[in-house]
């Protein structure tokens, strides 16, 4: 290099105290590790303003409401509580809170690290798209599996808690424990996987949360309509629907109501819908598909930004 005048110009070096890493190398399972406590955070709105906080409070305490009245009620009103809804009732119960709150919380995930430009230092070795995905939709998971079974643990303590013999109760309905671990868990992925396959798609928050309110909302609007009952029998059983024949393969349109279908048939609740005329199969696979095509599409879309 030289200066204006042609000279050569004179260099210096400076010492900044640049030093080497000499720490433990934890490699990709720590960088897991971390995505995953961040995901956490984020979802739980640690580190953020006290409207994340105050959300995630309030869709607790709203998934909390109505099992903590049904407790209350069956032991100070105990008569009634056969007519009160019960375990297999509560996720429908909660259904547009758990919807809500992954609709709202899940593009916290995603967007903000692609609008800001982070994606592309997380998308390097050791850390594969594979990694960052799963970290993210497995903390969303474990926050959304929290809000889920919480509620049903209040129920239940109420329920053992006010029976007459405890001991008996737990005999009988024991088999209530694992429907709710397993009705929760469709229902907790099926909603940690629909708002992040949306969010890929954008960087913009507000978009993706409105595009997955307005497609269950209009899903479940369009099915109803095009399910709905014209004529009934004597028993008051429905015999014609506006879709005629084929009416109960059309109520699968409403994309929300696909775990509650799960739901049903795993506490062996007869729905009483087009859905309850569909073969007993018919929905747990559609719920397959539905809930692993979104997650295939998320994966996809992260292989591709990788490339």
């Amino acid at each position: 290099m030289t200066t204006p005048t042609g000279r050569p110009a004179s260099a210096e070096v400076f010492d900044l105290g640049y030093q080497r890493y000499l720490g433990p190398r934890e490699g990709r399972a720590r960088a897991r590790r971390a995505l995953y406590v961040n995901g956490l955070r984020t979802t739980l709105g640690i580190g953020r303003g006290p409207v994340a906080k105050v959300l995630a409070i309030l869709m607790f305490g709203a998934a909390m409401v109505p099992a903590v009245v049904m407790a209350v009620i069956v032991a100070l009103f105990e008569p009634v509580a056969e007519a009160l809804p019960s375990h297999e009732d509560y996720y429908e119960l909660v259904s547009m809170v758990l919807f809500l709150f992954a609709a709202i919380v899940g593009p916290e995930l995603l967007c903000p690290d692609r609008r800001d430009g982070v994606i592309h230092l997380y998308l390097v070795r050791p850390i594969t798209p594979t990694d960052y995905v799963a970290a993210r939709w497995l903390a969303l998971l474990t926050v959304t599996l929290a809000l889920v079974y919480s509620g049903q643990l209040v129920l239940w303590l109420g329920l053992v808690l006010s029976a007459a013999d405890p001991g008996e109760y737990l005999g009988q309905n024991w088999l209530d424990i694992p429907r709710i671990l397993g009705a929760g868990l469709v229902v907790a992925v099926f909603l940690a996987t629909a708002p992040l396959a949306v969010a890929s798609f954008t960087d913009r928050r507000a978009y993706a949360a409105a595009f997955l309110i307005g497609l269950f909302i209009i899903s479940a609007t369009v099915s109803g309509a095009l399910t709905e009952c014209t004529e009934r029998d004597e028993s008051g059983d429905c015999e014609q629907r506006v879709m005629g024949e084929g009416a109960e393969w059309v109520s699968l349109v409403s994309v929300g109501e696909a775990p509650a279908r799960v739901n049903d048939i795993i506490f062996g609740n007869e729905d009483t819908g087009a859905s309850g005329e569909l073969p007993r199969p018919a929905p747990v696979l559609w719920y397959a598909v539905l809930t692993c095509g979104l997650g295939a599409l998320l994966w996809r879309r992260y292989e591709r930004m990788a490339a």
